[in-house]
């Protein structure tokens, strides 16, 4: 018998997912969405080795030591293929289909490691890390739409946050193999993690390409409405679910409100609903829908915002962290290799033990809550530690370098429990189902190119100046808590129809009536 911590338990319960287990078995949508989850892994994996590898005794002997700003090209060299393939995934998750183009990517991500895993010079551990960026890009960003697209929406919030707790436990991994394989007296201590990675990413892609059904809105958007019924029934959806998922993507797709009818507007009469209906059983009309349409008058808040957020998300220090985390405790005062890695794995632990109650509660705490005070608290720490830099009290003993290393695993631990799930999500679910494939790419896009920013300059800032990185990352983050306090609608719990009219509100008055409604942050 399987023990359910009370928590858990009452929180299925809550979703009647242990009824549906009972009576049913799992249903197919929840093992669909724990395999494309694992894309998260593989992700996670590659960010919790590459920081340790390059500090490594055997990979600077075989390259040779790098400058700063060298270090910080290896690291990131990943990061600006990943944001230029992004910004066609959603086109090619659209022509292909959510898990071709997942099986794709990942196959594209596992060349690119065994590249790094076998390189004899450092331009080809660069190229490979640039040809796993590009395969990186391509699915990433689809394992989220895939997952919002096969969900009953009264399960959609915490189902979507998977990929988020397995690259969490993918960054742990990464940590914990570098520990290990660091004893090694040879290559194989920096070439085993890549190699591990390798066998891992061509797994999922064979797997995702054989095992997951394709997405059946998006057989519904084009004109497959058979095959779409017979994918419902064998991810074991509801028949209630299902049909208000496709009201949801009927009325994303077409719907224009009257404009000579204000009562009408947010409320489409029954012979447009039946336009919408039939405009959807068109594959041609579907197809319109192209790249530039995420800029249209009717969806661009939401596709800047969530550009926005995806972007500021990365600027706010957490991938600083978990690349360079050695070098953190290192200048923080902790002596040695060992001591440092093991530092970095408590902090990888850390975030996955954190994300887990941040899964099971995201929907119950809401997006726009835990976006700004979760930038609050970020802002706090870094400013703290910036603090102690700034007026040179951290030395290699003292209180003080306790209060950094304790700092810096507090920010992983809000971080993790604030913007690490609900941005994400926020990002894929504010946008209509006709450009939410192409916008969410444009936002992870500019996740990617931040991400470069962070990755690239980290090492030079840290060089430099001890405080410098630490006040930037916390002026972001107090940034984007003001933009969101202003200009973010809560989502949790809303229709797509609810969300646009959301979104139609401007600067305060949206923010105001989110906390008169209970659901922002007041």
């Amino acid at each position: 018998m399987i023990l359910i911590p009370p928590v858990i338990r009452n929180f299925l319960s809550k979703m009647d997912v242990l009824r549906e287990i009972r009576t049913q078995g799992v249903p197919k949508y929840i093992l669909a969405s724990i395999l494309c989850s694992f894309g998260g892994f593989l992700f996670g994996m590659d960010t919790g080795i590459i920081g340790p590898i390059t500090v490594m005794t055997s990979f600077t002997q075989a390259f040779g030591s790098s400058s700063p700003t060298i270090h910080g090209l290896i690291v990131s060299a990943i990061l600006i293929p990943a944001a230029f393939s992004a910004f066609f995934a959603g086109r090619l998750a659209d022509i292909l289909g959510r898990p071709r183009a997942i099986a794709l990517g990942a196959a594209i991500f596992g060349l690119g490691a065994a590249l790094e895993a076998s390189a004899v010079h450092i331009g080809m551990f660069v190229v490979g890390r640039c040809i796993e960026g590009i395969g990186e890009g391509l699915y990433l960003g689809t394992l989220v739409v895939y997952i919002c697209e096969i969900s009953p929406p009264a399960y959609r919030g915490p189902l979507t946050t998977g990929p988020q707790l397995l690259i969490t436990m993918g960054i742990v991994t990464g940590f914990f193999t570098c520990y290990g394989s660091e004893n090694i007296d040879s290559s194989l201590a920096w070439r085993a993690p890549f190699i591990i990675l390798t066998t891992l990413a061509f797994s999922f892609s064979t797997l995702s390409f054989l095992f997951l059904p394709a997405s059946p809105r998006w057989l519904t958007l084009h004109g497959r409405h058979a095959e779409a019924l017979t994918v419902w029934n064998q991810l074991g959806v509801e028949s209630s679910q299902r049909e208000k998922v496709d009201f949801e993507v009927e009325v994303a797709v077409v719907s224009t409100p009257s404009t000579t009818d204000p009562s009408r507007a947010s409320s489409p009469e029954p012979v447009e609903r039946m336009t919408i209906i039939e405009r959807t059983r068109s594959k041609g009309s579907v197809m319109k829908a192209g790249f530039l349409d995420m800029f249209a008058k009717d969806v661009r808040m939401r596709t800047l915002m969530a550009a926005f957020l995806m972007g500021m998300q990365q600027l706010s220090g957490i991938d600083g962290v978990l690349y360079y985390a050695p070098l953190l405790f290192q200048q923080a005062g902790l002596a040695g290799t060992k001591a440092s890695f093991l530092a970095s794995g408590i902090s990888a632990l850390l975030i996955f033990a954190f994300t887990i109650p941040a899964l099971i509660f995201s929907d119950k705490w809401g997006r726009r809550g835990s976006t700004i005070y979760g930038g609050i608290g970020l802002a706090g720490i870094m400013f703290l530690i910036g603090s102690l830099y700034a007026s040179n009290s951290v030395h290699t003993t003292g209180p003080a370098r306790w209060v950094v290393i304790l700092g810096i695993y507090a920010f992983a631990i809000v971080y993790c429990v604030s913007w690490a799930v609900g941005i994400k999500v926020y990002a894929a679910e504010i946008q209509p189902q006709r450009t939410r494939a192409s916008a969410t790419s444009l936002a992870h896009g500019s996740n990617w190119i931040t991400n470069f920013l962070v990755a690239l300059t980290t090492p030079v800032l840290l060089a430099r100046s001890s405080c410098a990185a630490y006040f930037l990352w916390g002026g972001c983050t107090i940034i984007t808590a003001g933009v969101c306090w202003v200009w973010m609608p809560e989502t949790r719990g809303r229709s797509l129809e609810e969300i646009e009219e959301a979104f139609k509100k401007t600067g305060l008055r949206a923010g105001r009536s989110e906390e008169r409604d209970g659901d922002g942050v007041a």
